[in-house]
């Protein structure tokens, strides 16, 4: 039970380069962070839907040249998947301008075929997913999802959850947000939220609020990420400061969780303890924002 299934939605990306003119790619947070994950030797797999396009084509093509499994991803004739465009300040911080409203992976848990997408991430060994994911999904396609990883969960899976909030996602129903949050938080082995983000939709003061709130819901391992401040990992009631190894300037701050994610959750599964996973975490996150896009070249990978 070493594979890890990761759930979510790929998309067109069009991210604006340092000669104003936009490239090309793709991405989507739970896919980034599948892609990372594979690059560091971990069995990986993604479940979504896509359509008949070209675009859907490159994307199965993408995932499968970073050796990502494919085997969970449903076609649907005559759709093509969502796309987004990044745009970056003088800070490298970035805004997101989203056309995704009728991109099939919304209904991947609806689609003739889900059962099977839920049949293999009950067999899986860690599951990972996030607030995005769950924005996407009617509350029947929710309910299906919970079924599915109370499943898993009973059958020993690590369940894994970034919160990643996103408002516009929610259209402004921050109490459905909660609730919904609410449900995949009692299911969670392992959290790995963002503080900026948990403030925003919990009110939250500090990370050591968000970590002692997310105790409350019973997952036993949190790793509240707060940017350039470092992260907080609590642990069995012990909480731990991670600093960030050197200050870094960044390019581009679009995949930072997601690649902190995977290499911290690659590092766990290689049996190393939190805190060492939180350094790696840290060192991968600082390499990626230190270029455009979500997914960093091979080259400056290796």
């Amino acid at each position: 039970m070493s594979k890890v299934i990761s759930i979510g939605e790929v998309m067109v990306e069009f991210s604006r380069g340092a000669d104003g003119r936009y490239g090309l790619s793709i991405g989507g947070d739970t896919f980034n962070t599948a892609v990372y994950l594979a690059r560091a030797g971990i069995e990986t797999a993604y479940a979504t839907a896509l359509g008949d396009d070209r675009f859907s084509q490159a994307i199965r093509a993408s995932a499968e040249g970073e050796g990502i499994g494919t085997g969970q991803i449903l076609h649907v004739a005559g759709r093509s998947p969502g796309l987004y465009v990044i745009d970056t300040d003088a800070r490298g911080e970035r805004s997101f301008t989203y056309w995704r409203d009728n991109s099939p992976a919304r209904e991947l848990f609806e689609l003739p075929g889900w059962e099977g997408i839920a049949e293999a991430i009950i067999e899986a060994g860690t599951i990972y997913f996030s607030g995005i994911t769950l924005s996407l999904y009617s509350n029947a396609g929710l309910g299906r999802l919970f079924a599915t990883l109370e499943f898993a969960r009973e059958r020993g899976a690590r369940i894994v959850f970034d919160g990643n909030f996103r408002p516009r996602n929610w259209k402004g129903d921050v109490g459905r947000a909660r609730a919904v949050y609410a449900q995949a938080l009692k299911r969670s082995s392992i959290a790995l939220p963002t503080f900026d983000d948990e403030a925003m939709l919990w009110g939250d003061g500090s990370p050591a609020a968000t970590a002692e709130r997310l105790a409350t819901f019973g997952v036993p391992e949190v790793v509240v990420k707060n940017g350039p401040e470092g992260a907080l990992v609590s642990v069995g009631g012990s909480s731990h400061f991670v600093p960030i190894p050197a200050p870094v300037e960044p390019v581009d701050t679009t995949a930072a969780g997601d690649s902190f994610n995977a290499a911290y959750l690659a590092a766990r599964l290689g049996g190393q303890n939190p805190v060492s996973a939180a350094e790696a975490g840290h060192e991968l996150a600082g390499r990626v924002i230190r270029h455009r896009g979500a997914i960093l070249p091979r080259q400056a990978h290796s």
